[in-house]
């Protein structure tokens, strides 16, 4: 799967310099970031539909679709895969690879403290 999606990142990267009039990727990176992020909210509310609705093969085309527009904005924001999967990569080290650092901060924990690894609240747990 990464692999694919760093062909993809190549490939809108690549399409920088590609004539707008030809390449609407070309057009769409050169365009604002705001409506490249535009673009990012109306996939993922589209993946959203489509899952409610419990149409299966338009979830999945509509998150190729999503992936597209995330890497879209990526270029536009000079962000680059390897960024986000070493953020995903501190993230699993801290909570797990299926759960998301809380947007209010960590239950017990003041502003300024770091969360322990998971592994290692496990070893504390253990004793």
């Amino acid at each position: 799967m990464a692999d694919s999606l760093h062909r993809l990142f190549d490939a809108v990267l690549a399409s920088k310099t590609k004539d707008p009039l030809a390449s609407r990727t070309g057009r769409l990176i050169r365009s604002s970031k705001r409506k490249i992020a535009k673009k990012v909210a109306e996939e993922a509310a589209e993946v959203a539909i489509e899952a409610v609705a419990g149409n299966r093969s338009e979830v999945i085309r509509e998150s190729a679709d999503l992936m597209y527009h995330v890497m879209v904005l990526w270029a536009a924001c000079g962000v680059q895969p390897k960024d986000v999967w070493a953020e995903m990569d501190r993230r699993e080290k801290l909570f797990g690879i299926a759960e998301k650092i809380p947007k209010a901060g960590v239950p017990g924990l003041g502003p300024d403290k770091t969360p322990v690894p998971i592994e290692r609240a496990r070893r504390r747990r253990d004793r």
